[in-house]
């Protein structure tokens, strides 16, 4: 590994970081001031925040270099925090703030994805396993995300909550981020599968 790899790595790094610090206070700022009062906006909102770093990763090899640098094994143990926003979502939906439809496909789904975290870590195996775990978070994020898009186009009403302060926090931070790195891990996943057959 040359002096020049190494540099480059961690000025890759310091700008990935900034956007990630950038992004989380632009998220904070957005929503503890209210400024989505309107749940319509979130979904494409979620969409759009996903996508990008997605694209970005698949078009520029700097930055695709430095997240396959990162171990398969920290990019699964971020998920935990999954944990948190399925209680939350639960939590939410026992005082009739959210859609028990939505409690189901998203809370749950998460409680689900952050308890699976240690027991894949504790598997034995590979790049497998991680590619196991990244499919079924990769698919409950896209039934949690589905969900809420379908009973905000309808109109269901308790989905107007998903925009109150803290819990707007999850679909506006949490969701694209982990969405991006579902999508990313599979990737590294996949190739290290097929570097070794």
């Amino acid at each position: 590994m040359t002096q020049e790899y190494i540099n480059e790595s961690k000025q890759v790094e310091r700008w990935f970081v900034l956007t990630l610090i950038a992004w989380a206070g632009c998220a904070f700022f957005v929503a503890s001031t209210g400024a989505i009062s309107r749940q319509i906006i979130l979904g494409p909102l979620a969409i759009l925040e996903t996508t990008i770093p997605v694209a970005i990763y698949f078009w520029n090899i700097r930055f695709r270099s430095y997240v396959n640098s990162i171990d398969l094994k920290h990019l699964t143990i971020f998920h935990l925090w999954r944990l948190l926003a399925g209680l939350t979502f639960v939590a939410y939906g026992q005082k009739q703030f959210l859609p028990s439809t939505f409690v189901h496909n998203a809370g749950y789904g998460d409680v689900l994805v952050g308890l699976l975290v240690p027991v894949v870590l504790l598997l034995p195996g590979g790049a497998g396993k991680y590619l196991f775990f990244h499919i079924i978070g990769l698919a409950d994020f896209v039934l949690a995300v589905g969900t809420g898009l379908t009973l905000t186009l309808v109109g269901t009403p308790l989905m107007s909550n998903i925009t109150a302060y803290p819990v707007v926090l999850i679909p506006l931070l949490g969701v694209p981020i982990s969405g991006a790195m579902h999508v990313m891990a599979l990737d590294i996943a996949w190739n290290q599968l097929r570097k070794k057959n």
